[in-house]
C-alpha cells in the first residue's frame, strides 16, 4: 500500500491569529468546513472528532493531537468514518497545518502524510483547496 504525502498552501490577507481562530473555533469551523461540528480541547494527547452528514449520511471522525504549538502549528491524525476502512491505527493520516505570518499576511500550509493512493491524495488535494478557499474568503471579508 502506497504512503503518500500531500504539501498545499494558501496565502490570507490577515494576522495568523485571526486564521488560527478559523481553525480552531468550532463555530467558524462549521461554516466553512461541510457543516461539520468539530469538538478538541486543542492539547497534545487529547482527541478531536469531526461529526455532522453528508450526502445523507451521518459522520463521525475521530483523531488526536500529536502536537501543537497555539498560534503557529497544529499536526493531528485523523480516521474517516466515510472511508471504507477499519478504524485502526494504521488507517489513520496525519495532518499538519504550519502558519507563517508575514507583514500581517498569513500563509498557511496543510502537510497530509500517510495517504494510501494517488486517487486518495487527489482527493484531499481538491478538499483541501475547496476548505480553506472558503475560509480564506471569511477570513479575509471579515465574517468571522
Amino acid at each position: 500500500m502506497a504512503n503518500l504525502s500531500s504539501t498545499s498552501s494558501i496565502g490570507i490577507n490577515a494576522p495568523a491569529a485571526k486564521v488560527w481562530q478559523a481553525l480552531t473555533d468550532p463555530k467558524i469551523v462549521k461554516q466553512y468546513f461541510f457543516g461539520t461540528n468539530v469538538k478538541s480541547d486543542w492539547k497534545k494527547g487529547g482527541t478531536i472528532t469531526w461529526e455532522g452528514e453528508w450526502d445523507g449520511k451521518t459522520y463521525k471522525d475521530t483523531g488526536e493531537i500529536l502536537d501543537i504549538d497555539p498560534g503557529k502549528m497544529l499536526k493531528y491524525n485523523y480516521w474517516s468514518s466515510m472511508s471504507g476502512t477499519e478504524n485502526i491505527p494504521e488507517n489513520y493520516v496525519d495532518i499538519t497545518y504550519v502558519l507563517s505570518e508575514k507583514d500581517g499576511k498569513t500563509t498557511l500550509t496543510i502537510i497530509q502524510e500517510r495517504i494510501k493512493s494517488e486517487e486518495a491524495k487527489k482527493h484531499s488535494e481538491e478538499n483541501w483547496i475547496y476548505i480553506f478557499g472558503k475560509m480564506k474568503e471569511m477570513v479575509e471579508s471579515n465574517q468571522i
